[in-house]
């Protein structure tokens, strides 16, 4: 973040200390200098090779009674680990060697150590073992600089600064473009984490209890990393129920239905132009999502590809197009439009779990593994080895989404509704009534009018053109907080004009997201963002209000409104009875019915 690189790391570059490269240690990597005595001459060695030839020579001279790399068989140029481990180049062992100098004195090592931050800061060079071996790889850039780097703020003055100063000093260049600077874990209530003050969470338990994955997805969406995170177990448990969970749900659901009907993807694509329109919509939006975190995870921004992900699936795949279409996937022919629905739900899930990978990679590989294993769409052994979804523009009908999230807001609002007052939705109401403000408003509501009177089970929807004036009741109150500033003395007055508002000035404000008054001669705009507008109840109605869209719902239920609550509400038992008795879905049952005089007239 901004904070941390032009501002903790700028500073610090900016206030720039010689750096003090030696350090007295009993162990570590020693400062590979020999001096004589009089420190007149000296010699940095370069290389394990250049020292084993120094040691030669010193043997030659007398210094020293034999190589003692060469005792224990190691050979100068073979660079594999087995070579390597019969002999140890730290500190103190290292200070057993002599050399001898040019003119035929001995030399010994200098005593001091090298800062272990030279260590770290050599890295991107010593794990490929540069320039002994892949030196053509980091030359030619393909291997450095890194992408991007991840620790802590605090590594601002140690691992941050020794790379770039390592990199400047050798290569005059950067050693990486990007930096993810971890911010802190805190207990649930902000304060930090320690032993003394029994609040530290044990990583590792926590894992075995609620799994790597569902921690992984908490950490990553609750915050981003270079923020604190306030740590609450009860943040993953709900991690696990609504995405993790909704998404297994999700998927039980297809594979149920597929072995059934044998589904195997081995059919051609059925065309999108004759993919019904909610297969169309969802592959839309899937095709949005890839772009949005793609965009994400390249701008370093999991946390919000994360969320965009638990969203999509949660709100659009589960909750809307598996719950609209389950009596696509019931019984029936294996027809075109069932293929359709299999082909759309099953590229909706392998391309979650492509998109999910590097946020949840065990969960991820399941799923993924599951679905190819089936169908043979792809022969990786890993969803990491698997090519990163593709965006496709031709996908994306920008139309059909605006109208289908019209939907579902308001559906959102109806159900929100029914909860207020406790009336389930299997039990049917006659009617919601929408104000129109516009009429591209009205048309996108009624392209979607049949799914919205099927997900909240109304029998109609009523429009009431010219807004809301007449119909429903409104009020404004302003918000102080941002009024006041904005208009200072004259805050009284503006509240007073607002407070008089006629329903048709509300109307205008809505519409336009702003009002003019003429004050004393003074003009004055109130915006929309300046105050919250308010619904008041009309009898027999229930009113919600979110931003442009207003919708009434009638809440009066009569005797035949009634008699088909009941007649679902039983269907509804039943069907919980076959569950709970252990009946596949394919099996057909025979039920009887005792007379009840509360259920007699909803079923006869």
């Amino acid at each position: 973040p901004e904070s941390t690189g032009t501002g903790r790391f700028g500073k610090w570059l900016e206030n720039l200390n010689d750096w003090n490269l030696s350090r007295s240690r009993y162990w570590g990597t020693p400062l590979p200098i020999w001096r004589t005595e009089d420190t007149g001459e000296e010699i940095c060695i370069q290389s394990v090779e250049e020292l084993y030839n120094e040691i030669e020579k010193s043997v030659a001279a007398g210094f020293m009674k034999s190589n003692l790399y060469k005792d224990k068989g190691f050979v100068p140029g073979d660079y594999n680990a087995e070579n390597y481990n019969k002999i140890d180049l730290h500190r103190p062992y290292v200070d057993d060697i002599v050399l001898v100098s040019k003119t035929g004195k001995p030399m010994k090592r200098e005593t001091d150590l090298i800062d272990v931050w030279f260590d770290s800061g050599a890295m991107p060079y010593a794990q490929i073992h540069y320039p002994f071996e892949n030196k053509e790889i980091l030359d030619r850039g393909e291997v450095y600089p890194a992408d991007f780097i991840a620790e802590g703020v605090d590594q601002t003055r140690g691992w941050f600064f020794t790379l770039h100063a390592i990199a400047a000093m050798v290569f005059d260049t950067i050693s990486f473009k990007a930096v993810v600077s971890n911010g802190l874990v805190l207990d649930k209530f902000g304060n930090k984490m320690s032993k003394r003050l029994g609040n530290a969470v044990d990583p590792f338990s926590t894992i075995e209890q609620y799994g790597s994955d569902p921690l992984r997805w908490y950490m990553i969406t609750n915050a981003s990393p270079w923020d604190n995170l306030k740590f609450n177990t009860e943040g993953i448990e709900e991690v696990q129920r609504k995405f993790f969970g909704t998404l297994y749900n999700t998927y039980s659901f297809f594979a149920l239905y597929a072995n059934v009907d044998g589904f195997e993807y081995k059919e051609a694509d059925i065309p999108i132009s004759e993919r019904p329109e909610i297969d169309r919509w969802i592959l839309s939006v899937l095709h949005s999502l890839i772009r949005e975190t793609d965009a994400c995870y390249n701008d370093y921004e999991p946390t919000k590809a994360g969320r965009l992900i638990s969203d999509f699936v949660n709100d659009n795949l589960s909750n809307w197009y598996v719950r609209l279409n389950r009596k696509r996937f019931w019984g029936g022919e294996y027809s075109q439009d069932k293929i359709s629905a299999y082909q759309t739900l099953y590229t909706c899930l392998e391309t979650v779990a492509r998109l999910m990978a590097p946020i949840a990679p065990f969960y991820a590989d399941r799923l993924y593994i599951d679905l190819i294993t089936a169908t043979k769409r792809d022969n990786v052994i890993s969803v990491h080895l698997a090519k990163y979804p593709a965006y496709n523009a031709n996908m994306v009908d920008a139309e059909l989404e605006i109208r289908m999230q019209t939907a579902q807001d308001i559906t959102s609002m109806v159900l929100a509704l029914r909860r207020k007052v406790n009336i389930k939705v299997r039990q049917p109401l006659q009617r919601i009534m929408i104000p129109v403000i516009n009429d591209e408003q009205r048309k996108h509501i009624e392209a979607v009018n049949n799914l919205i009177i099927s997900e909240v089970n109304v029998k109609e929807v009523n429009f009431v053109d010219g807004g809301t004036a007449g119909i429903l009741v409104k009020k404004v109150k302003c918000d102080f907080k941002k009024l006041g500033p904005k208009f200072g003395k004259q805050m009284k007055a503006v509240a007073k004009a607002v407070e008089d508002m006629s329903q048709e000035a509300i109307a205008e404000l809505e519409k336009e997201g702003k009002y003019t008054f003429n004050l004393e001669g003074a003009t004055v705009v109130v915006e929309t963002t300046d105050v919250e507008i308010i619904n008041e109840d009309i009898p027999g109605w229930l009113v919600a209000n979110e931003g442009k869209l207003t919708v009434a719902l009638e809440v009066t239920i009569t005797e035949a409104l009634r008699h088909e609550g009941i007649a679902r509400e039983l269907i509804n038992r039943i069907q919980n009875i076959r569950k709970s008795s252990g009946f596949e879905i394919t099996d057909k049952i025979r039920m009887v019915l005792s007379k009840n005089p509360q259920t007699d007239g909803a079923v006869n």
